[in-house]
């Protein structure tokens, strides 16, 4: 099957051989040496600041966003969250779970957040903000430098969730001056799912020691603590963490963050050029290079993702909701040499050709 999901998303051969392995013991220095050195690359290629801090989740996106959620914010917050799609509303239900004080700023789903959303905002007393910096629900990839701004202005701490569009899109942890980046092992990192990196800066660290965790397995200063050492608290995901370890290695060896970025980007506009004449409208308005949203004006989606999984080994990423008939999106993190665009894009020709796009009811 050719995946073209967000993911997880192909990996390349070498980190399919490592999980291939049995499983070693991990309270071992030779795997403290291996998260050692996960935490070194990773902060190196989020272009952290000096002396922040990599720790690693075994969960999905999803943990991660609670321990950061948790972890670094209290009730005595007031927070401001960008609720412009699925991932962003996650954010936003967390908040309310944990009773941190918070006010969502609504988008309209699909429409990137402009210095107008957030100027009703300013000078209000917020003391957090949090962003799905790529909103891979709907395309969207928001103008960090106007967050930057807008955060900077008001003394605000950044979290950044970066799961879908850490190394597919530009990302300075320090220009930004974000406290929290979040990423998700199954997606650029392209290495099966089970694991959810966190990049804290120092004044996010500062925060976490001073908060009381709510919870065991979700607490950041046990992370933190057990990291000093290359270590978790508990058994972690040893294979995917083995795995992250050989793929942040070569994206190092093939020039770093910048270079895999770069090679992303060459992916999505190569799908985006082949695509151009489909009957299918493609969102390019501040689109993120991790996927490309398209919406099916006649077509019934739920039908070209069907047919494509069934009759052509080729999956396609699925929209749900009010969306989940008109719209369909492609994916272009993880291992996708071009000739892989050209085999999607000459199917999709091909269910227009043989009559197999069939009208939405």
């Amino acid at each position: 099957m050719l995946n073209f999901a967000v993911g997880p998303v192909p990996s390349a051969d070498e980190i399919r051989a490592l999980g291939a392995q049995n499983v070693p013991y991990f309270r071992t220095p030779e795997f403290s040496a291996v998260m050692l050195e996960n935490e070194r690359l990773l902060c190196k290629m989020a272009h952290a600041p000096k002396d922040s801090r990599a720790v690693f989740v075994t969960g999905s996106g999803t943990s991660a966003m609670e321990a950061v959620v948790t972890g670094t914010l209290t009730r005595d917050d007031k927070a401001l969250v960008v609720d412009g799609g699925s991932f962003g509303h996650r954010f936003r239900q967390m908040l309310e779970l944990h009773e941190i004080p918070h006010t969502a700023l609504e988008l309209t789903y699909g429409t990137p957040l402009t210095e107008a959303d957030l100027s009703p905002f300013d000078g209000k007393g917020y003391t957090a903000f949090l962003v799905n910096l790529g909103e891979t629900s709907q395309g969207i990839l928001y103008d960090a430098d106007l967050i930057a701004r807008f955060c900077e202005k008001n003394n605000l701490f950044l979290i950044v969730d970066g799961i879908s569009s850490f190394l597919a899109d530009p990302f300075d942890m320090e220009a930004l001056g974000a406290g929290v980046l979040i990423t998700g092992a199954q997606k650029a990192l392209a290495c099966p799912p089970g694991i959810a990196p966190i990049v804290l800066a120092p004044h996010a660290v500062e925060r976490i020691t001073n908060i009381k965790a709510p919870c065991m397995y979700l607490d950041l200063n046990a992370l933190l603590e057990n990291g000093q050492r290359g270590q978790t608290p508990f058994t972690p995901a040893v294979s995917t963490l083995i795995q992250i370890n050989k793929r942040l290695q070569m994206i190092e060896e093939t020039g770093g963050a910048d270079a895999e970025v770069a090679r992303t980007a060459a992916v999505a506009r190569d799908f985006r050029e082949r695509a151009a004449d489909l009957p299918f409208d493609m969102r390019l308005v501040s689109p993120s290079n991790a996927v490309t949203f398209l919406h099916t004006r006649t077509y019934s989606a739920k039908h070209i993702f069907q047919t494509l999984k069934d009759d052509y080994g080729m999956w396609v990423c699925p929209n749900g909701g009010a969306n989940a008939d008109t719209s369909f999106r492609v994916g272009h993190i993880g291992c996708h040499p071009l000739s892989d665009n050209a085999l999607l894009v000459a199917a999709l020709f091909d269910l227009k050709r043989r009559g197999l796009l069939t009208p939405r009811k």
